[in-house]
């Protein structure tokens, strides 16, 4: 038996610390052992960049005006089909290391044709771990190329070669063909491919790529044998399952017209331009759209950007100057000092910057941000070299871009004083927290959470029910402001708003601070009617537009209250759907004449929940429809949707900031008839509380 008091082995019997230890990890080992590294996660980012890589081999061939025609299709079993018509992976002999061209590509890190820039002179892959990556991340993985007149295959085992690369044919086509399926063991979220986010990448890209067809095939649910081998597109064999077809001549022009489709523009021409500097190739098109919030869309050898870079750094700072200038050009400034800030000019634009360059380095691996420092001085040039042009030729649309920014810029003068008043001296320097919040006792952030419930009643039972240590509650009055259309100084007159944005403790607006957010569980709690759902979406749009970076942070959750309390004697469950509902009962063994329903609000009565005597249940369940917060007691409430150890929380995130712009221009916006026809679409994915 050992003693309490024995004392801790000596630290000279741990393995020493030599040069054995040093592992070293052969071929593709490091992708599996670290694959976050090459793929930024392991999360449903992580698997449909694994597509985004095959895909962009051969958007690279199209690019390079060797390819015009690509197709990407889901498979059934998880499998991805990708195949363009370009040149062909090559599959000779490498004369270095006497082994396939293609399976070189496919089984090393860092063998590629994009070191060379005669092979490739733009592509987006220049750190040659593309195909190798996506094989090590995959089960089983094949390769088909259709090259010299003959068809060749090699297929894989989680990145390892079968056999040889071999020829099982003739061919009179020319291209690749990319099968792989991803890892399950890898991916956290299991091989779950979401089709929209498929398809909004994909047309992008075709904007993007003028002239090229892009063509994406939902085939998850068709049979294998459904498949011809002979096909070099699935598209050939004329299956009925969901596809689209890409092609754009207009380029970025016809995507910002995409992305101002529901908007009202100012201007009636799409500023555009195309040219090379210093070996770059800057392309950049806008418009301004009567709206407060910009849209800059980055890419870099057509890969998207979501952290910008200095391409945009350089399409912002000739933006300002280019602006200023013609406003001083025009008599529109006439103060010595009156100039427009990088906030003016960029309130209400739509802007897609695109550069090529053949030396690119972006920051990290996934490539969210550019930090080629050649870009910055190319893009500036070419951009306001042609803005200054376009504004000398189009005066109409000169005079519509000025008044916009000149707006912005009168605004932003008026808002001062109110920012100042309720920012700075506010938020920032201990502005009283509204007497509404029932604050929490802890002080650390990372341990307390808000509660943002609707209406006194709610208000009432949630601090009552709640753990007054870590849980703070702030009931709001009625529907908030809708904020998509709306400015800091107009936003803060609201007393709801103001309540909020002192109680996060972050400020907003360009004194905004992360930092300072006072609680790393903000909860949206409302009721679960057609009231609840619109104060939610008020609630998220103002987070959006104006707190992204707590949503980024991944400090928003909205609560998910039951729908239902099911009592049978003392037997008493909560269900959180109908679904759920109906498996509760079942569960109770409770027959359809055994029910009797509450209406909302009610009390139960007494025979009906009467306690078991003698071992029996009563005859019948009964079921209570909670049609709100307020309707529960401190204890219940607590129990089901407060208690950190029983309740249901939904994390908020933007997958795609791109789409979800979109969509809240969509629902939060003016367009009336965008809006119901988006409703009209969608009505079908609609969860309804009849």
């Amino acid at each position: 038996m050992a003693k309490n008091d024995e004392k801790p082995a000596k630290k000279s019997a741990a393995k020493a610390y030599d040069a054995s230890s040093i592992q070293v990890l052969e071929g593709l080992e490091p992708v599996r052992k670290r694959p976050g590294m090459y793929i930024g996660t392991t999360g449903p980012d992580g698997l449909h960049h694994l597509i985004w890589e095959i895909f962009d081999n051969s958007r690279d061939e199209a690019m390079g005006g060797y390819a015009d025609d690509i197709e990407v299709a889901l498979l059934p079993g998880g499998y991805v089909r990708v195949a363009d018509n370009g040149r062909g992976i090559p599959v000779e002999i490498h004369p270095k290391t006497k082994l396939s061209a293609l399976e070189m590509v496919m089984t090393t890190l860092h063998a590629g044709g994009k070191f060379d820039n005669e092979s490739y002179k733009f592509s987006g892959g220049l750190h040659g771990v593309g195909a190798s990556v996506v094989n090590a991340l995959s089960t089983n993985a094949q390769v088909i190329v259709h090259k010299d007149g003959g068809i060749h295959m090699q297929e894989y085992k989680i990145g390892k070669p079968l056999a040889k690369v071999k020829q099982i044919g003739k061919t009179k086509q020319h291209g690749t063909i990319t099968y792989f399926r991803p890892d399950e063991t890898i991916f956290t979220g299991g091989i779950e491919w979401d089709w929209n986010k498929i398809v909004n990448h994909l047309r992008q890209q075709a904007y993007l790529v003028k002239g090229v067809r892009i063509t994406v095939i939902d085939a998850r649910e068709a049979t294998e044998a459904s498949f011809d081998d002979s096909a070099f597109y699935l598209r050939e064999l004329g299956l009925e399952v969901p596809s689209m077809t890409f092609y754009f001549e207009g380029g970025l022009k016809s995507l910002v017209a995409f992305y101002n489709k529901h908007q009202t523009i100012v201007h009636k021409n799409v500023f555009y331009v195309e040219k090379e500097q210093d070996n770059v190739i800057v392309e950049v098109s806008f418009q301004y759209v009567d709206d407060i919030t910009p849209r800059i869309i980055a890419f870099a050898n057509n890969i998207y950007n979501p952290e910008g870079g200095t391409h945009v750094t350089g399409f912002k700072t000739a933006l300002t100057r280019s602006l200023n200038s013609y406003g001083r050009a025009a008599n529109i400034l006439k103060e010595k000092d009156e100039n427009f800030t990088g906030d003016d000019v960029l309130e209400g634009i739509t802007a897609v910057v695109s550069v090529k360059l053949p030396e690119i380095q972006f920051e990290g691996q996934t490539k969210a941000k550019l930090g080629s420092v050649e870009a910055q001085s190319a893009t500036a040039s070419v951009f306001g070299s042609a803005l200054s042009e376009f504004l000398e030729e189009n005066p109409d649309d000169a005079k519509a871009i000025i008044n916009k920014v000149l707006l912005a810029l009168k605004a932003r003068k008026a808002a001062k004083a109110a920012k100042d008043s309720v920012l700075r001296k506010g938020a920032l320097d201990g502005l009283t927290l509204p007497g509404k919040l029932a604050d929490c006792q802890v002080k650390a952030p990372e341990e307390a959470e808000l509660f943002i419930v609707e209406g006194d009643s709610a208000g009432g039972s949630s601090k009552q029910g709640r753990d007054r240590r870590t849980q703070a509650i702030l009931p709001l009055r009625g529907k908030i402001l809708n904020v998509e259309r709306a400015r800091i100084d107009r936003m803060l007159a609201s007393a709801e708003i103001k309540a909020l944005v002192v109680a996060l403790g972050t400020a907003i607006g360009d004194v905004f601070d992360l930092s300072k957010l006072r609680y790393h569980k903000v909860i949206i709690a409302t009721d679960a009617d057609v009231d609840g759902a619109h104060i939610r979406t008020l609630l998220l749009t103002l987070f959006y537009r104006h707190f992204r970076p707590v949503i980024e942070g991944g400090y928003i959750y909205i609560a998910q209250p039951p729908l239902y309390k099911i009592a049978r004697g003392k037997d008493v469950r909560y269900a959180y759907s109908d679904a759920e509902k109906e498996a509760v009962l079942k569960d109770m063994g409770v027959a359809p004449a055994e029910v009797s329903e509450v209406s909302e609000g009610e009390e139960a009565a007494p025979e009906e929940v009467a306690e078991e005597v003698k071992g029996k249940k009563p005859a019948k369940a009964n079921i209570q429809r909670y049609k709100g917060l307020g309707e529960m007691n401190p204890s219940e409430l607590w129990e089901t949707t407060m208690d950190p150890a029983q309740r249901v929380l939904k994390r908020v995130a933007v997958e795609d900031a791109q789409e979800a712009d979109r969509i809240f221009d969509i629902l939060m916006g003016t367009d009336v008839v965008s809006r119901k026809s988006f409703i009209q679409s969608n009505a079908k994915l609609a969860n309804l509380d009849v």
